[in-house]
């Protein structure tokens, strides 16, 4: 199967999700590489590790049945690289208890589902990180996809300001805290004025799903904090619609043989798909080799700018320009030193001024 075909059955969403999977592994993942992939379950990435012709793969799920599907996908394909499950919550458990033999093992790391469960509280996402630290070779990256809490709160709080502003046009039976669009709808349990750091619960139903799933939102501040008392740098987090801008020479041939209504002809991300790819960001950490030097291209955050309270990131107020929509975009250093949004990278039309 090749990498980049798209089953023509999934809906909007999915289709999306896939293209942003592919992507990731295709830039990430190189020949011989040893992969562990945490929330395995399914088997979605399968043939994409055949392709990118990887050396060796560990799968960890929460699950049996998720580990019976990756099993079930490997053994499918050519196995042209071989590889072992687990069955274990990497943010629960320990892998140097359970996998002693498996540490500083592996050359990339991936979370391409279900990191949004860890974040359900510090102890959780802490655990997480320190198992990611422990699987990874020196040099070696965490990457992956998560939804973009800047793009999700700053619409929440949109909704809400504008169900209380007494000149609002909303319709009255608008709900304060449920985001309604054609493709999605979200709907937050509690109303809030602030950004908790972590255990943000809110239901997430698209188009197409049966029923809504719960996720937590991704205090990004506290994530790179975490990650870096794991023993892990921050290299980059971007939102999904520029992360195909970036790449759309490379990738829009993708969508546009995967079915109609996602690009125009010129490959430009229409509406919806922007919408959808839009609640969703990569998210990329590199652990430090101590004998090569560190990328030029990698960011020094300043002390500050991880120690510093995180509560100060909380804040609700919007200034007037940004509740006009006129936020001028942050200053950049280059791509991967972009300090966009301080909950997330989020679109440029939904980003919050300040820097991380």
């Amino acid at each position: 199967m090749s990498q980049l075909a798209i089953p023509r059955s999934e809906s909007t969403h999915q289709r999306l999700y896939e293209f942003a999977r592919t992507g990731l592994v295709k830039i990430f993942a190189h020949p011989y590489a040893t992969v562990c992939e945490l929330y395995c379950g399914g088997g979605l990435d399968a043939y994409k590790w055949d392709d990118a012709q990887i050396g060796h793969y560990m799968g960890i799920d929460i699950s049996s049945s998720g580990i019976t599907q990756i099993r079930e996908a490997w053994e499918s394909l050519r196995k042209a690289y071989t590889a072992e499950f687990f069955e274990l919550d990497p943010c629960l458990e320990s892998i140097e208890m359970h996998l002693q033999e498996k540490t500083n093992q592996a050359d990339v790391v991936c979370c391409l589902q279900h990191l949004q469960l860890c974040f359900e509280t510090e102890e959780r996402a802490r655990k997480l990180l320190q198992n990611v630290s422990l699987l990874l070779k020196p040099g070696g990256y965490f990457f992956g996809i998560t939804p973009d809490s800047s793009t999700i709160w700053a619409k929440y709080q949109k909704n809400v300001e504008a169900y209380h502003n007494k000149s609002s046009s909303m319709k009255p039976n608008i709900v304060p805290n449920c985001i309604r669009s054609e493709s999605y709808m979200i709907t937050f349990e509690v109303e809030e004025e602030k950004f908790p750091l972590f255990g943000k619960k809110y239901q997430l139903k698209f188009a197409s799903d049966i029923s809504a799933e719960t996720h937590c939102l991704v205090h990004f501040p506290s994530f790179i904090r975490l990650a870096r008392e794991a023993g892990l740098e921050y290299v980059e987090m971007q939102n999904l619609t520029e992360f195909y801008d970036d790449n759309r020479a490379q990738f829009a041939g993708m969508l546009l043989n995967s079915g109609s209504n996602l690009v125009d002809p010129r490959g430009r991300l229409l509406p919806r798909s922007y919408d959808v790819l839009g609640l969703y960001t990569t998210f990329i950490f590199q652990k430090p080799d101590p004998d090569v030097a560190p990328p030029i291209m990698t960011p020094l955050l300043q002390e500050s700018s991880y120690n510093h309270d995180e509560r100060e990131w909380q804040g609700s107020g919007w200034r007037d320009d940004e509740k006009s929509g006129h936020i001028e975009p942050p200053v950049s250093l280059g791509k991967i030193n972009d300090q966009k949004g301080i909950l997330g990278p989020g679109p440029a039309d939904l980003r919050f001024s300040e820097a991380l």
